[in-house]
C-alpha cells in the first residue's frame, strides 16, 4: 500500500512540473516596438564663384586723346560670376517616414548609426558611421594681387627750382606726367617691333635674350597701360549648399547672387535667385504606385516598411539658363511599401540600401 500511494503522488505532481517548465521556455511576447526611420535624399551643391573687381585708371580721361583707345571705363565696379557647380547626393533620416517595428519584426531589424533601417535578420554590417561634412562659405581659393596700381614713375614728381623761386622744388604738372606715361607705352611698342623684326640683332646674341626682352617690354607696357584703361582683380570663392527635395519636386531658390554681395542666402532678397529644379520620372513613379496595393490583409501589421526610390533630372538655373545638370536617385520621389510579412518570420534575411532605403538583397537562411 505504501508503494502504491507513492506512485499515485508522483503521477499527480508530474503534469504540474512539466507545465511549469514549458511556461519558463516560452518565447517572450513583445508589447513594445523598435522605432526606426527610412532615409531621404539630400542634394549638396558646391559652387565656385569669381569676384571680379574693376578699378579705373587715374589717366582714363586721356586714353582716347593720347592712345586712341575709346570707351574706357571710368567707374569702379564689382561683378560676381558663377564659375563652376558640382552636384552631389547625401542621405539622412526622413522625419516624415518614422515607424515602429512590432512583433517578430521588432527583434529582427538592423539599424544604421542614425537610426535608419538597413536590414531584417541580416548579418551584414550597417555601414560606416555618419560623417559630418563642412560646407565652405566664401572661402577664397585663388586671388590676384590686391594692389591695383603700384607706385611707379620714370620721371620725378618735382623738378629743381631756380633763382626765380629761391630754388624751391616745383611740382611737375599732371599733363606732363600723363604725356610721359603715354610716350613710354608707344616706346615699348616700337621696341617690341624692332626686336621682332630683327633690327637690333647686335643686342641679342641668343634666342633666350629675345624672349626675355620681349617679355619685359610687354610687362612695362601693361603696367603703364593700366593707368589709362584700368585694372581688374579677381578672387575665387567656394560655397556649399544642402537642399532637401520636397515631395513632388517643387522648384525653389537654392541661393541668390548679387553684384555687390556675391553669393548670398536664398532668404536675402537683395540678389537674383539661382533655382534648383527637379523633373521627376513620372512613368516610373506611376508604375510603382500601381503595384503598391497588397492582397494580404495583414500587410504592414508588423510596422516594417521600405522605400521604392524614384529618379529625377536635377537642374541648377541662373537667370533662365541651366548652369549645371545631373540625374540621380531621390528616395522621397518614389513610394513606401510594407515588407511582406512572410519575410519577417526569421527564415529570411533582407538587406536595404542605406542611401535610398530600397531592398538590395533577399536570401533564405538555411
Amino acid at each position: 500500500m505504501k508503494y502504491l500511494a507513492l506512485i499515485i503522488a508522483i503521477l499527480l505532481v508530474s503534469p504540474v512540473f512539466g507545465q511549469r517548465k514549458k511556461e519558463e521556455v516560452a518565447a517572450p511576447v513583445f508589447t513594445e516596438g523598435v522605432i526606426y526611420a527610412l532615409p531621404r535624399t539630400g542634394v549638396r551643391v558646391k559652387v565656385q564663384a569669381v569676384k571680379e573687381t574693376f578699378q579705373p585708371g587715374s589717366y582714363a580721361a586721356y586714353a582716347e586723346q593720347l592712345l586712341g583707345i575709346r570707351n574706357v571705363k571710368n567707374k569702379a565696379s564689382v561683378n560676381w560670376i558663377i564659375d563652376e557647380v558640382k552636384i552631389e547626393m547625401f542621405s539622412e533620416p526622413d522625419p516624415e517616414q518614422v515607424y515602429k517595428a512590432m512583433g517578430d519584426g521588432a527583434f529582427l531589424v538592423n539599424l544604421s548609426a542614425d537610426g535608419c533601417l538597413t536590414g531584417i535578420n541580416s548579418t551584414h554590417s550597417a555601414g560606416e558611421k555618419v560623417k559630418t561634412e563642412t560646407n565652405m562659405v566664401g572661402q577664397i581659393a585663388e586671388t590676384d594681387a590686391n594692389d591695383y596700381f603700384q607706385y611707379f614713375t620714370d620721371s620725378p614728381l618735382y623738378t629743381a627750382g631756380d633763382s626765380t623761386n629761391n630754388y624751391r622744388p616745383v611740382k611737375v604738372a599732371d599733363e606732363q606726367k600723363i604725356s610721359k606715361a603715354a610716350q613710354r607705352i608707344l616706346e615699348c611698342r616700337r621696341l617690341q617691333f624692332e626686336i621682332a623684326a630683327g633690327l637690333v640683332d647686335e643686342l641679342h646674341p641668343d634666342g633666350e635674350a629675345y624672349k626675355a626682352s620681349l617679355k619685359e617690354l610687354k610687362e612695362i607696357e601693361k603696367t603703364y597701360l593700366s593707368l589709362f584703361i584700368g585694372k581688374y582683380n579677381t578672387e575665387k570663392a567656394i560655397f556649399g549648399f544642402d537642399y532637401i527635395p520636397k515631395t513632388g519636386g517643387k522648384s525653389e531658390a537654392l541661393f541668390r547672387i548679387s553684384e555687390e554681395g556675391g553669393i548670398i542666402p536664398a532668404t536675402d532678397l537683395s540678389g537674383k535667385p539661382v533655382m534648383i529644379e527637379f523633373e521627376i520620372e513620372n512613368e516610373l513613379a506611376q508604375k510603382q504606385a500601381g503595384l503598391l496595393k497588397s492582397d494580404n490583409p495583414a500587410a504592414g501589421a508588423s510596422g516594417v516598411y521600405y522605400r521604392i526610390p524614384g529618379k529625377a533630372n536635377i537642374r541648377i538655373v541662373n537667370d533662365m539658363n541651366a548652369i549645371a545638370t545631373a540625374r540621380g536617385t531621390i528616395a522621397q520621389f518614389g513610394a513606401v511599401a510594407p515588407v511582406p510579412e512572410e519575410l519577417l518570420s526569421g527564415d529570411y534575411a533582407v538587406d536595404f540600401d542605406a542611401e535610398t532605403g530600397a531592398i538590395s538583397n533577399i536570401s533564405k537562411i538555411k
